[in-house]
């Protein structure tokens, strides 16, 4: 079974429901797994602010798991058009796979969530897709031949999947949205099989 790294920072819920559609769809391939990891919240003074271990959902990312994992999906909330300052904190300590290319030619998708329908869900997919590019590593994007990408009046961007919280932060999902974030977790999935096969 081959895994692929479900990377995410979710501070009221969405971006993990996001996460764990997409695990779905990397799961719905046969031959790969999706492997759900967080990352911690960063303090402005610089100090811990959250336990080793988390008290519940997925375990933190190490650098082993971006090693060993034949593709990534990371995913974040939107913050002014950005992602949040976690997966970024994150994302800027990966000198060492980069260093390695331990992340060259591996496929890689991205997913968030905002509570304002223009909060800059494009801006924030091309943001952590930057890093990502950095590392050498493929975009899978979700293509306008899934139905619900022109139907959605919520979610749902050819650059990845995406949620529209609402200014009541609603973490539901809609159908249309999980249905994206399905697809897109299955079309990484089946991509990074093909590309660990040659």
């Amino acid at each position: 079974m081959q895994e692929i790294l479900v990377l995410y920072y979710s501070h009221r819920g969405s971006v993990r429901a996001l996460a764990e559609m997409i695990a779905r769809g990397i799961d719905s391939v046969p031959g790969a797994a999706a492997r759900l990891r967080t990352v911690p919240r960063v303090s402005t003074v610089c100090e811990a602010v959250e336990p080793d271990v988390p008290g519940h959902g997925a375990p933190y990312a190490e650098m082993r798991d971006l090693e060993e994992c034949i593709g990534l999906a990371i995913g974040s909330p939107t913050r002014f058009g950005n992602m949040a300052a976690p997966m970024k904190h994150f994302l800027d300590g990966t000198a060492g796979p980069w260093l390695s290319g331990a992340l060259a030619g591996k496929p890689a998708c991205v997913f968030t969530s905002t509570a304002s329908q223009h909060g800059g869900q494009e801006s924030t997919l091309l943001s952590m897709m930057t890093p990502l590019l950095h590392h050498g590593m493929l975009i899978v994007g979700l293509p306008f031949s899934e139905p619900d990408l022109t139907l959605t009046r919520s979610g749902g961007s050819p650059y990845g999947a995406t949620h529209w919280a609402g200014k009541d932060e609603n973490t539901q999902l809609t159908d249309e949205e999980r249905r994206l974030a399905t697809a897109l977790g299955k079309r990484l999935a089946e991509t990074a099989l093909k590309l660990a096969r040659s």
